[in-house]
């Protein structure tokens, strides 16, 4: 291929009528003032899309657009590229051609990328077009910190040696083991960042020291380390987030900040002590990409009306249920997101807090002064709030307090563990809240759990098992054989799991008079069979089977949610 020429694309773009002379002109003053590169502004301003551009540089270069999405990447020869200067020219080797190297870039005008690149990969390269966000995103998966980790685990195993440390000494000189373990723990994170986990489990085995991710719900080994790096790596992270270093005998709690390539990662520690040493689980919570919207979660169209009405309502209990980790506290803060306003209060009573918002007072609880979720809830109660949202209902004091507040003019969100919408108002009545409480404040359960999505770069028709067959029968009955089904068969974008990131199946109860006088009836069986009716079968079973007919998530997937809520 022969070397490119530049081009100008804003010249490209008007000749191709993707882009008119007024809107050049104003991306050109635009980029002077800012200094952003033309392409950023062009898309930031919404006169073209990522896809366009690089269609256009395509067509005027004549050569390839490559949708990087659907290809199978091979990370050894991504790497044939140093990742500096992968992320500088946004450009990764795609393919072996015997000779010469299919590179994707994403501004194949770039004369000196060209040359470097070729000097680097000491072949001749052939250039196609690439989207900067995908090639960024491979990036990121393909140049993964497990080497790093690994190395640096071993080097703090070589500071550390076969001494006894003195944790008194280190924690009043931190300096002494800070630089190994900062550029270990900086590892992780910007690893377990890269791949999307939600949480970092530090785990102490007989021999070895063992790190995991939970990706999508699922946990992966990332690494093994010697034991004998545990015990410091567990004093940083308490020193990090303000433990008692010198407590190794009982669990703790705590929070702490980390910035991970300008990203703002809020992080909430839980350590425990364990057979052979401190286990530390930390859930990662990226401030910088909270999409806090009703529309944005997942929830069917119709659902995300009926819910939004509900929660506009001035008062009455809402409760989303659901077990640990199914997206609950989410939910309710893309509620609080759309009620948040000037004229109303809104006061959250939580622990931890998980989201920061502003306009609205948020409360930490904390056991250790008696600052429980029932003290906190009466004295929000005097702060003449509108809206109050407390984090979870753990106990009959707190459920009827907050039950008290929904009937006396509030409007009180919360959530609650349970295994659907229907058994929710049972379990508050098991908790010792009376009867008429339940039926005069509640006014909606929403019961969640998150299902995996089939990865789009590798998803494939499937066909299902008998046993699958059998089970899809009790949702679609004989029109299981008329829809078609997927699954991920596994590649680099995914890891080879198959699965890609997660959505949100729902099923909701309405609380209406017929559910009320139910309620009353000391027969569960009876307030059941009313619930059920009251909802019309859109469960989250039948959710969950809407999203395999649209080949969103597999069978397996659909089958797993529904043996949870079941058990």
């Amino acid at each position: 291929m022969a070397r490119p020429e530049k081009v100008r694309l804003g010249e490209i773009l008007v000749q191709q009528k993707l882009l008119t002379e007024e809107q050049l002109g104003q991306a050109l003053a635009e980029q002077k003032r800012s200094g952003r590169k033309l392409g950023r502004v062009f898309i930031d301003s919404g006169f073209v899309t990522e896809e366009q551009i690089s269609g256009a540089l395509a067509r005027q270069l004549n050569i390839p657009y490559i949708n990087l999405k659907f290809y199978n990447i091979n990370p050894e020869l991504v790497r044939l590229l140093p990742e500096t200067q992968a992320r500088r020219f946004r450009a990764i080797v795609l393919e072996d051609r015997r000779g010469s190297y299919l590179v994707g870039i994403s501004d194949p005008t770039d004369l000196f990328a060209y040359d470097e690149i070729a000097r680097l990969v000491k072949q001749n390269i052939e250039l196609a077009v690439v989207n900067e966000t995908e090639v960024l995103g491979v990036i990121d998966r393909t140049y993964r910190r497990t080497e790093d980790i690994s190395d640096l685990a071993r080097e703090l195993e070589q500071d550390l040696g076969d001494v006894s440390v003195d944790f008194g000494a280190l924690a009043a000189n931190p300096g002494l083991e800070e630089a190994p373990i900062v550029k270990l723990l900086q590892s992780v994170f910007d690893d377990a960042t890269q791949v999307r986990a939600s949480d970092i489990h530090i785990e102490p085995q007989e021999t070895r020291l063992q790190i995991r991710f939970r990706i999508d719900g699922v946990l992966h080994l990332q690494t093994e380390a010697d034991i004998k790096i545990a015990p410091a790596l567990a004093l940083r992270l308490k020193l990090m987030s303000d433990l008692d270093i010198s407590e190794k005998r009982l669990p703790q709690d705590g929070r702490f900040v980390v910035r991970v390539k300008n990203q703002r990662i809020d992080v909430r520690i839980s350590t425990m002590p364990t057979q052979y040493g401190e286990s530390v689980v930390m859930r990662l919570l990226n401030q910088s990409n909270t999409n806090l919207k009703l529309d944005a979660i997942g929830m069917p169209r119709g659902l995300v009306e009926r819910f939004r009405a509900i929660v506009q309502r001035p008062n009455g209990l809402v409760l989303v249920t659901g077990p640990t980790g199914s997206g609950k506290t989410t939910t309710l803060y893309s509620a609080l997101a759309e009620l948040n306003s000037v004229e109303k209060k809104l006061i959250t009573v939580e622990d931890p807090v998980e989201y920061r918002l502003p306009g609205i007072n948020q409360v930490q609880v904390n056991d250790k002064i008696d600052l429980n979720f029932a003290r906190v809830l009466r004295a929000a109660l005097r702060q003449d709030p509108d809206i109050v949202l407390v984090g979870e209902m753990r106990d009959q004091e707190t459920a009827q307090i907050g039950l008290r507040a929904a009937m006396t003019g509030h409007l009180v969100l919360s959530t609650l563990h349970t295994n659907d919408a229907a058994s929710t108002p049972l379990r508050l009545m098991d908790m010792g809240v009376p009867r008429y409480m339940v039926g005069s404040a509640l006014q909606a359960v929403l019961a969640q759990r998150l299902v995996r999505v089939i990865c789009e770069s590798c998803t494939t028709p499937y066909t299902p098992t008998p046993t699958e067959s059998e089970w899809l029968k009790l949702e679609l009955k004989d029109k299981v054989n008329m829809a078609r089904y997927f699954h991920g068969k596994g590649c680099s974008h995914c890891n080879g799991m198959g699965y890609r990131g997660r959505t949100g199946v729902y099923e909701l109860l309405e609380v209406t008079q017929a559910v009320v006088d139910a309620s009353n009836d000391p027969d569960p069986n009876h307030f059941l069979k009313v619930a059920h009716a009251t909802m019309r079968g859109e469960t989250l079973r039948r959710h969950a089977v809407h999203l395999v007919i649209q080949g969103r998530t597999t069978i397996a997937e659909a089958m797993r949610i529904s043996n949870q809520i079941e058990e």
